[in-house]
């Protein structure tokens, strides 16, 4: 978190990127997009996909900033010094928990300065800032797995790229019904979609249905696969 900090560009990414989406799909795309037989303003509909969008590249860069601590020399530096070897990975993992969480601040932050009015209650609050933490550790333990594997900062870049895109082939943006019949099956059976549906409907105060079960299994299946996954392979990369 404190190297985070003194890094300017990903201080600026991290600000500017939530910002400059909301206003992109509010302003640029709003007016030709439908959000079909929901009634909501696209304001409210958008807000989720945004979130999810933001905090899961914030966390998907973690797998570039693993790479480059092990192919740098960092860790070889730890591993002369009483540091646990879970702290490396734990560390990348809870920096990105808590700063992605931080985005996810900003763009409500934003998105109630163009029109977003959420009806949630504290307890529907609770439950979207947990299901939208549980969605940054598990993707985040999935991209240091990658980061474990990647040889070079550019290719564990290319995680980061596809988890970008994701979320345009969800429910995110436009209704999965709006989409043609193949994308529309992706769209329906990827977690991205059950995780923007269930986190709209506890912003809003609408019924979640099972939305938010589907959504927890998706990312608590991904959160205990990854984690000692990653864990092995930091073991073995770090043992040569």
């Amino acid at each position: 978190m404190h190297h985070q900090l003194r890094s300017l560009d990903t201080l600026l990414v991290g600000v500017l990127l939530p910002v400059m989406l909301m206003l992109l799909f509010v302003y640029v795309f709003g007016g030709a997009l439908s959000t079909g037989s929901s009634g909501l303003s696209y304001v409210d509909y958008v807000v989720p996909g945004v979130v999810l969008l933001t905090a899961g590249y914030g966390a998907a860069n973690t797998a570039q900033a693993v790479t480059a601590d092990i192919s740098g020399g960092v860790v070889d530096r730890l591993r002369s010094l009483p540091v646990a070897s879970w702290a490396v990975p734990g560390g990348h993992v809870l920096a990105s928990l808590v700063k992605n969480l931080g985005t996810t601040a900003i763009v409500i932050g934003v998105a109630v300065l163009v029109g977003f009015r959420p009806h949630a209650s504290t307890a529907d609050w609770l439950a979207a800032v947990g299901l939208v933490a549980l969605y940054v550790l598990a993707m985040t333990w999935v991209a240091a797995a990658v980061g474990m594997v990647a040889r070079s900062v550019e290719a564990a870049s290319a995680f980061s790229f596809f988890v970008l895109f994701l979320p345009y082939l969800s429910s995110s943006f436009v209704p999965v019904e709006t989409m043609p019949r193949v994308l529309r099956a992706v769209a329906e059976h990827q977690p991205i979609t059950p995780t923007t549906d269930a986190l709209r409907a506890l912003l809003l105060g609408a019924p979640v249905g099972n939305h938010a079960g589907v959504a927890i299994a998706w990312w608590a299946g991904a959160l205990l696969l990854a984690a000692p996954v990653a864990a092995v392979l930091f073991r073995r990369r770090t043992s040569r």
